[in-house]
């Protein structure tokens, strides 16, 4: 049977940590100055990509990591570091200027692993499976996990029309913004990830 209880606590989980509001501004930086069909292709795979990453970890997260001997805290640490590299870009303006491959990699990385599907993210799914219980229970867990997915795939693809309104200016505020933001969840990520390097 449904679990509908384990539903919306996995949603809430996600939708917390993987933050689709709090992407919005971030995305909009990453897309400026690219054609719209760009900007949508780059919402769907930056989803997809997420989509995709979850997935595996969800289905075999714990074999993965205890294979390549990787701790969460270390996948934290990592995904900090990088969150920091994009942040940084973000804040000197290095990211204004698109290409092809920047679109790619825009979509791949940061925006579809680690910012959506992140550490936090990552270890959300691979507790919510294991702790299933059931059809019914796993039905609601991948349910959840397909649900938060489209809704952050929404989220990118109709906050496109945000920049049709703040123009050209607002949109470089909204970079520079993004970037102080991004790089204080960095450091946070990082933090966290050396204080359970301690604890642990």
């Amino acid at each position: 049977m449904f679990d509908i209880a384990l539903f919306g606590s996995v949603f809430v989980t996600l939708f917390v940590i993987m933050d689709p509001p709090g992407i919005t501004p971030v995305f909009l930086a990453l897309t400026s100055g690219r054609p719209v069909k760009v900007q949508r292709r780059m919402a769907f795979q930056a989803t997809a990509v997420a989509f995709g990453v979850i997935t595996v970890f969800g289905l075999c997260g714990r074999q993965i990591l205890d294979y390549l001997h990787v701790s969460v805290p270390a996948l934290m640490v990592a995904g900090g570091l990088l969150l920091l590299l994009v942040a940084l870009d973000l804040l000197t303006g290095k990211t204004e200027e698109p290409s092809q491959s920047k679109d790619v990699n825009a979509a791949l990385v940061p925006l579809g692993m680690p910012l959506l599907a992140g550490p936090g993210a990552i270890v959300s799914v691979i507790l919510a499976v294991q702790r299933a219980d059931g059809w019914g229970g796993q039905v609601a867990v991948w349910t959840a996990i397909v649900a938060i997915h489209v809704v952050l795939w929404l989220v990118m693809r109709y906050s496109l029309f945000v920049i049709r309104v703040i123009k050209d200016g607002g949109v470089v505020l909204v970079t520079r913004l993004s970037g102080m933001l991004l790089s204080a969840i960095a450091v946070q990520q990082i933090a966290n990830g050396v204080t359970r390097f301690i604890q642990g």
